[in-house]
């Protein structure tokens, strides 16, 4: 990973950037800019402080399709990167173990400052419940999580949630690592939803 930080940044409100961030996820992934489809489509998002430079972050969203159809869409590991915004590579690594071993590659302009990050990550697939996913090696400290399905109540659509424990190198700051992240799981959460959706037509 590595970054360039320009010498004098303006100030910024988190509050005024988090919603920025989100109109732009919707207008990226063809929501509806008048908030309407932003509403059914409405994101969740949390973080918890674990230790200084360790955070937990949870995220959820509402996937109007079954959940073998959602599974399709976040086990297709070699299609990942072509909808899946800021996601420039993701091919599955071969290995004698009979393990999934999953490549990716990420980079992404965030408050003038430029992220790129690579992760090898080990898949653990419980079908079609619990993706589990540890990171094997790469330029964070700690990048494990776990993405879960389950029926919504009318078992018409799918709860879609995703757990993630990070720890960025001492090299980068926390907050601004947080908030990409933070940003990051919006967008994705948005364009799985829509990936999903365009594969039901």
């Amino acid at each position: 990973m590595y970054n360039s930080l320009s010498p004098y940044q303006e100030p910024v409100d988190p509050d005024a950037q988090l919603a920025a961030e989100l109109k732009e996820a919707a207008r990226v992934n063809g929501l509806a800019s008048d908030g309407k489809e932003m509403d059914a489509a409405h994101i969740e998002v949390s973080t918890e402080k674990r230790s200084a430079r360790e955070r937990r972050i949870l995220a959820s969203v509402i996937i109007p399709q079954p959940v073998e159809q959602v599974w399709q869409v976040i086990t297709d590991y070699e299609h990942l990167a072509d909808f899946v915004p800021n996601l420039t590579a993701s091919r599955l690594l071969p290995n004698t173990e009979g393990r999934i071993r999953l490549e990716q590659i990420g980079a992404q302009c965030f408050l003038k400052v430029k992220f790129c990050a690579r992760v090898v990550l080990e898949m653990t697939e419980n079908f079609p419940h619990e993706l589990g996913f540890a990171m094997k090696e790469g330029d964070f400290q700690h990048f494990d999580g776990v993405w879960q399905l389950r029926p919504t109540a009318d078992s018409q659509g799918t709860h879609l949630s995703y757990d993630l424990l990070v720890k960025p190198p001492r090299a980068m700051p926390v907050a601004i690592i947080e908030r990409h992240i933070r940003h990051n799981i919006t967008a994705n959460l948005l364009a799985i939803r829509q990936r999903t959706l365009e594969l039901a037509i």
